[in-house]
């Protein structure tokens, strides 16, 4: 019902509520906005796009299946393209933090769908007997089965739009500079303590194993998610759908996404767990884990530049002092940091709301729909970052690398087969007390003659990695 000051009335099972004629959303998106002023997060973009392709998705099939008119199934996919193309973003209002399951964000949905599909019917803002949200927008629907089916479907966008490509990427980067540095020698180092002599692009190379074995674990989790609850309605039972309704929108989803999906055998079961959103976490954190730690060994190897390791140069991005002149400082490295720590800490917040189900449903699925997508994206957006801001333009300092290999008193190992261990522990603390080279005291112990110790102590020797096809 409008009223006549750009208004309308709109009514629900608890009341009446006046709302501007200018928003889609309805009376219960209202009532949400009321109740969970918390955080002043609204539902990330992938989130939202997966709630409309499921919309999307369901309309189609309903329509096919004649659950609800062709009429009014094509005005729902006409809205749900618009707003996948960039119209009524703003429209999106509920708080991350807000009521169990998700109802609000689904009702959110399924309100500006409907209003905005009587619009494209010529019909007013509203009207909800001629498109309503809940008995057409909604057909067949439940937030326990549309929920965890968006979560699954925002997870795989998230990945294949963000994750993956920046993992690849960063891949490319450590892989060109590992060809880049591979005859650079530098010291390895243990405990923070010098030891055996390594290749400086080694190094890179195996952090680009470490991120491929990365992609590889979180390629693997994320099979879970492409199995859909979809179709369970309520509580896994199916009330009020279309026997072929789960089976024709799980391929209506996968033509959508360009990703095989299909409908789980058992739809209580799928829809009351939460276990793959806390594998697919699981392996994001364990990436995050791992990521950090490589950002921490940047930033070591970039240290200095006069009083610290300096055997790498990072990219000066930007000035690093508010009041030291000159100081330029590893912030894509720091930054990555943080972004690892949250990613973490969200993973937490994952496990903890998964196992807080009860019976039937999970209410705590708009927490880690959240925080799944966020981490998603927030750790993709961070490895681009990184790639293109400092693993692409990083520099090698030989020289620097150089003259701590041949300063390290780890070089004594390669002695150990040779004079024995402890003979060796003691060439290394003579060294360190007088200041005498290895090299000087094997030779004057007369320990090994100066041909074979040319030999046993040559940096590119020690360095060289095995062989894998040996």
């Amino acid at each position: 019902m409008s009223t006549a000051d750009n208004f309308r009335i709109e009514k629900d099972s608890m009341g009446e509520w006046q709302i501007p004629d200018t928003v889609y959303y309805g009376i219960q998106t209202c009532r949400a906005i009321e109740n969970f002023p918390i955080s002043g997060l609204k539902p990330l973009p992938t989130y939202v796009d997966a709630c409309l392709l499921i919309k999307k998705a369901t309309a189609i099939a309903n329509a096919e299946l004649g659950c609800i008119s062709e009429e009014l199934g094509q005005s729902i996919v006409q809205a749900a393209d618009e707003i996948l193309q960039g119209q009524l973003r703003d429209q999106f209002v509920v708080d991350v933090y807000q009521a169990g399951a998700g109802t609000s964000h689904h009702m959110n949905v399924n309100e500006v769908l409907a209003n905005r599909a009587l619009e494209l019917l010529g019909d007013r803002k509203g009207n909800y007997g001629r498109v309503s949200p809940n008995d057409h927008v909604n057909y067949g629907q439940s937030t326990n089965d549309v929920i965890p089916t968006a979560i699954r479907i925002g997870g795989l966008l998230a990945l294949d739009r963000t994750l993956f490509p920046a993992l690849k990427k960063a891949i490319a980067a450590m892989e060109a500079k590992a060809i880049a540095f591979q005859e650079i020698v530098k010291s390895g180092r243990t405990h923070l303590q010098d030891a055996v002599p390594v290749r400086l692009g080694e190094s890179f190379r195996a952090w680009a194993y470490i991120l491929r074995d990365h992609e590889r674990r979180i390629t693997t989790a994320a099979e879970d998610l492409r199995v859909l609850g979809l179709g369970g309605s309520a509580a896994g039972t199916g009330m009020n759908t279309h026997p072929q309704y789960r089976f024709r929108v799980a391929e209506l989803l996968s033509e959508l996404i360009g990703q095989p999906l299909r409908s789980a055998p058992h739809l209580m079961a799928v829809m009351q767990s939460m276990a793959p959103f806390v594998n697919v976490s699981g392996s994001i954190r364990n990436l995050a884990q791992d990521l950090a730690k490589i950002s921490h060994d940047l930033r070591l190897m970039d240290s200095g530049p006069k009083t610290g390791f300096k055997e790498i140069q990072l990219p000066p991005v930007q000035p690093g002092s508010s009041i030291m002149p000159g100081k330029y400082n590893p912030v894509m490295a720091e930054m990555t940091s943080m972004v690892c720590f949250q990613v973490m800490g969200y993973d937490q917040a994952i496990a903890l709301a998964a196992q807080a189900g009860q019976l039937e449903l999970n209410v705590m699925m708009p927490l880690i729909a959240y925080n799944l997508i966020q981490s998603i994206e927030i750790l993709g957006n961070t490895i681009a970052a990184l790639s293109d801001r400092c693993l692409v333009g990083i520099e090698a300092n030989p020289d620097r690398c150089l003259h701590y290999a041949e300063g390290s008193l780890a070089l004594v190992t390669a002695l150990n087969t040779h004079i024995g261990y402890l003979n060796a522990a003691a060439i290394a603390k003579e060294s360190l007390e007088t200041g005498k080279s290895l090299r000087q005291l094997v030779l004057e112990k007369g320990l090994m003659d100066e041909a074979q110790l040319a030999e046993v102590l040559d940096l590119e020797t020690m360095s060289q990695m095995p062989n894998p096809t040996a």
